[in-house]
């Protein structure tokens, strides 16, 4: 399996931290992952911080480790930033 780009793995997860201009930019950012994340019923860690800050992490919970439908989730929303 090969890490998308600008992602790492932290603590067996996919991990990217997005930096927006601001607060609402950041709100935005997470609002427009919903969508993404719904049609692929996988669901991301999502963390805001120092206000337009986004963390998102991914793993397949089921199987306890990093999979496709996590490398696929996390190129989709690369394309929401890039």
């Amino acid at each position: 399996m090969k890490t998308p780009e600008k992602w790492i793995i932290e603590n067996n997860q996919l991990a990217r931290t997005f930096e927006l201009n601001n607060f609402v930019e950041a709100i935005e950012f997470v609002n427009k992952i919903v969508p993404i994340a719904e049609s692929a019923d996988h669901h991301p860690d999502i963390e805001i911080f120092g206000y337009k800050k986004v963390k998102i992490k991914l793993m397949s919970h089921d199987v306890g480790e990093i999979t496709d439908k996590d490398v696929n989730l996390a190129e989709k929303i690369s394309s929401l930033a890039d």
